[in-house]
């Protein structure tokens, strides 16, 4: 899937998608209340109100640079709480490479925040050895976020995850520390939305009169803009993270703003009562 805003381009590169088996994640999107949200159906979630999330990357282009945004997954880890996220042999990189966006030719991988699903693509093994992915590549972790992980990573998964996908760049000299408010280039700044994870950050993408935002885990699912304290149970802080749903959702409803989700295609959002619901581009 590819979209536009102004000169800058947006390709989500999939990794893996689900149907369903999310409840471990939004415990409170039952079926029922999911099929009271028909707007979602068929884009987002099932007639029977099984949620369909996606874990992907955003390849984003602008005039001088290439970007890749969450890498996901990836290949041959281990230490992971969910079964099938490890010893994985997923095709990510070769269908990467087929879109025309080889390794080599990424300039810069930004990071809205640390988990282990948005990370994994970061390393690759290579002769027993975690190395970065992208050999080229300035590699942006926000500083608070990398320092809360480097600081409080002692649970055996985020220990792995930091181990394996996070200091191997760091040990390279290919990490950069960044402010959460950080401006990357003309058309690309980051906007300050904790809660999910101590230091996460949206994207703003700006360019010739045109707006983007890439939301990161602000909502796994667009079912979390009706229900606004639908916190995610891997919200480090729920409280502050339906709070920045509400400030960030409020701040870009009825815009022609291009909003895509960290686990979820592409849309508008529009007020709804006093909350929201996302219409689809798809």
């Amino acid at each position: 899937m590819e979209w536009k805003v102004g000169r800058v381009k947006i390709t989500k590169v999939v990794e893996l998608e689900t149907v369903g088996s999310t409840r471990f994640i939004l415990p409170l999107a039952s079926n029922d209340e999911i099929r009271k949200l028909p707007w979602l159906i068929p884009h987002f979630a099932t007639d029977e109100g099984r949620l369909k999330m996606s874990i992907h990357s955003l390849v984003v282009e602008t005039p001088s640079q290439r970007i890749v945004v969450d890498t996901g997954l990836g290949n041959d880890k281990q230490g992971r709480n969910v079964p099938t996220w490890n010893n994985r042999t997923s095709p990510f990189l070769e269908t990467m490479t087929a879109a025309g966006f080889a390794p080599e030719s990424i300039d810069i991988v930004l990071c809205t925040h640390l988990h282990v699903d948005h990370v994994g693509w970061n390393t690759k093994l290579a002769g027993g050895k975690w190395v970065p992915t992208f050999p080229k590549a300035r590699y942006l972790f926000g500083r608070t976020e990398y320092e809360h992980w480097r600081d409080h990573s002692t649970e055996p998964d985020k220990q792995a995850v930091f181990e394996d996908s996070v200091k191997p760049i760091v040990d390279a000299d290919r990490a950069e520390l960044i402010a959460s408010d950080h401006r990357l280039c003309e058309e690309i700044s980051m906007i300050p939305t904790p809660g999910h994870s101590p230091g996460h950050m949206s994207i703003l993408i700006r360019s010739e009169g045109e707006q983007g935002l890439l939301t990161g885990d602000v909502a796994h699912h667009p079912c979390q803009m009706a229900h606004l304290d639908w916190s995610s149970t891997a919200d480090s802080n729920q409280k502050q993270s339906a709070a920045t749903r509400r400030e960030l959702f409020k701040r870009f409803a009825d815009t022609p703003t291009l909003v895509i989700g960290g686990h979820f295609s592409a849309g508008h959002i529009r007020r709804e009562g006093d909350a929201f619901r996302f219409e689809t581009l798809q």
